[in-house]
């Protein structure tokens, strides 16, 4: 065992291992005895396709390059592909039209029209008709004379016919989920500015005649909760003050689910599936890695279960555990047993490498508390002298309504098994714990992020279990913004590192898209009537007190977060003569795709922070 300081320790992690040989697992289906799956391969460019296996174990890709199964619908995207009777359809990246293709194989055909401007109309959240004939989903249509003027409707159309679809409802501002919950019936849910999914929506209902596949006038069904992923009579709501099942019928609205643990979190991409029901009329869902059919626990083991399939007494996910790679794995519903049908791939990591999460509470402004994930460092081969302490690095999610998970990623070990510790920060305002607790970010954005991500440093530095004088803090999108009010408003931090971040909130609230585009109405204040407000929350606006190294990166296609972000504050940064770095990546968006961005970033901020540390 070698003895070297903490943050110089030598890692069997390189920034190449994040990316090569590396699949995102998007979605999973089970149709008949194959399983069909989407997953992302950062080795190629980002591609996302659809990969088979089929009875015999073997697996085939379904789709070759170009393909790229992707929506571009509210530009986060999600629900790009749908898995049912023998077919597959998906939406490809280039063109954003729909696609179908069989699972034996063969050539896709497309079901959309070609457009002459690509992109303009774009689908997500593909659904089949019981009888396989037709096919719903959100379509997007962008005005190509003005990028600001786009509208979100259901569509529908034959499944298997090219053709023109037809709308069913375009008055909201916003729809998703439309699903047929009868051979007769098709449920969404839809909402209007400046509501996101995860506030205050509408569960609406039309007939359909599957003959024709016409539909009647939508209603609305229920109103005034956040309602997600109908299925059958049953959705995701949180009456109660969390996220559980309800039963919405004739008789009115019933409690399927109860209980502290949510069901399903925030709506930022379509095609989520936290429940689902089973051939024999058994209802399952998910809350964190406890598997419940009909009320009944089952406890995997797992950090959480995504994209629930559900098969004839079996029920297979994605599954995030915290000691290891994600998997797909099947569940035996009545006796718990389980069988990998992708395993996790191996990864660099030796007996003794892996740093768990452990999750903490503590105290912050306002005698709040707020929560969050802390790794120690871990390395096999080397330890620390007994005096010393880790540097820390604080991780802000994005959203910022969203959460930090407890997943076993080796983006975090990349830091731990070098001597870092790490926090994965739970702000007031988070998902996950309810929501009073999600409301708390509601007029604060910018005020209690940054209270508690200054109080989780702090804390831990109290704790003795941290170098309080090496701290630093990253994120990107909305934890961006929180890096650099953090660095803009106090001393806690020695450096920062901002990817894709906010600086001029009054600039994004006349600059991004349609989806976003009100969002700062609750988590700030009206907009341009709160304009005070912006500009005082605003990093760019405070630089007087900016004096923390920062390394910012942006990727030049980015429509959510445009460049101009991060280019301002970087101009500022410079000409008071505050140390920053930055780096603009070309053909990249919101979030990094590629291999050789993710790779260098890494190994740029890794250099950023041991300079600026001086390890």
């Amino acid at each position: 065992m070698s003895t070297l300081p903490y943050g110089t320790w030598p890692s069997p992690i390189s920034p190449e291992h994040l990316t090569s040989g590396v699949t995102k697992l998007i979605d999973v289906w089970v149709d008949g005895d194959r399983t069909v799956w989407h997953e992302g391969r950062p080795s190629e460019g980002g591609r996302q396709t659809l990969v088979v296996a089929d009875a015999d174990g073997t697996t085939r890709d379904l789709l070759d390059p170009p393909f790229n199964v992707r929506s571009g619908v509210h530009e986060y995207g999600g629900g790009a592909a749908w898995v049912e009777s023998n077919t597959a359809w998906f939406v490809d990246w280039d063109e954003q039209r729909i696609w179908y293709v069989d699972l034996d194989g063969g050539e896709p055909i497309p079901l959309t029209p070609e457009l002459e401007q690509p992109r303009s109309v774009r689908y997500a959240d593909l659904r089949p008709s019981p009888d396989g004939h037709w096919l719903v989903a959100v379509q997007e249509v962008h005005d190509t004379d003005d990028p600001h003027h786009v509208v979100n409707r259901v569509v529908a159309l034959p499944a298997r016919t090219p053709g023109v679809p037809h709308v069913i409802h375009g008055e909201h501002d916003f729809v998703m989920s439309p699903r047929f919950v009868a051979a007769d019936r098709i449920r969404f849910v839809a909402w209007n500015h400046p509501n996101m999914p995860w506030n205050d929506t509408d569960l609406m209902e039309c007939s359909f005649d599957p003959q024709h596949g016409t539909t009647g006038t939508p209603r609305r069904i229920a109103t005034g909760s956040s309602f997600m992923q109908p299925d059958g009579d049953v959705v995701i709501g949180d009456r109660d003050g969390v996220w559980n099942l309800w039963r919405v019928d004739a008789d009115g609205e019933h409690a399927v689910s109860s209980g502290p643990d949510e069901v399903g979190g925030p709506a930022w991409i379509f095609g989520l599936r936290d429940h689902a029901v089973l051939p024999d009329g058994r209802r399952v869902w998910a809350t964190g890695g406890r598997l419940v059919v009909d009320g009944e626990p089952i406890d995997t083991g797992a950090a959480a279960l995504e994209q629930l399939a559900p098969g004839d007494g079996t029920l297979t996910a994605i599954v995030r555990w915290s000691d290891r790679p994600s998997t797909i794995t099947r569940f035996d519903v009545t006796s718990g047993e389980s069988v990998d049908v992708v395993a996790a791939p191996d990864t660099p990591l030796r007996d003794g490498d892996a740093s768990t999460p452990e999750q903490i509470a503590f105290p912050t402004a306002g005698g709040a508390t707020a929560y969050g994930w802390f790794y120690a460092p871990a390395n096999a081969d080397t330890d620390a002298p007994v005096d010393d302490r880790p540097p820390l690095v604080v991780m802000i999610h994005g959203g910022p309504t969203s959460c930090a998970r407890p997943w076993f990623s080796l983006a975090t070990q990349f830091w731990t098994t070098r001597g870092f510790a790490v926090v994965d920060v739970d702000h007031r305002g988070s998902t996950g714990y309810g929501t009073e607790f999600r409301n708390m970010l509601d007029g604060n954005w910018g005020v209690v992020d940054v209270e508690d991500c200054i109080a989780a440093a702090t804390f831990l530095a109290d704790q003795g279990r941290v170098d309080g004088d090496r701290v630093v803090i990253r994120g990107g999108s909305a934890g961006g913004f929180t890096v650099l009010a953090c660095l803009a408003t106090s001393d806690v931090f020695a450096a920062g590192a901002c990817s894709y971040g906010i600086a001029d909130l009054s600039v994004l609230a006349a600059d991004t898209h349609k989806f976003e585009a009100r969002y700062t109405d609750r988590l700030i204040g009206p907009w341009p009537e709160a304009r005070d407000v912006y500009e005082e929350r605003s990093p760019i606006h405070h630089l007087d007190r900016f004096e923390t190294p920062l390394v910012v990166f942006q990727g030049l296609d980015d429509k959510v977060v445009p460049p101009n972000q991060s280019e301002m504050i970087v101009d500022a940064l410079r000409a008071k003569q505050v140390e920053c770095e930055y780096h603009a990546y070309e053909g990249e968006g919101h979030g990094f795709r590629r291999a050789e961005t993710i790779v260098h970033q890494m190994n740029a901020e890794l250099a950023f922070y041991r300079r600026i540390l001086g390890l």
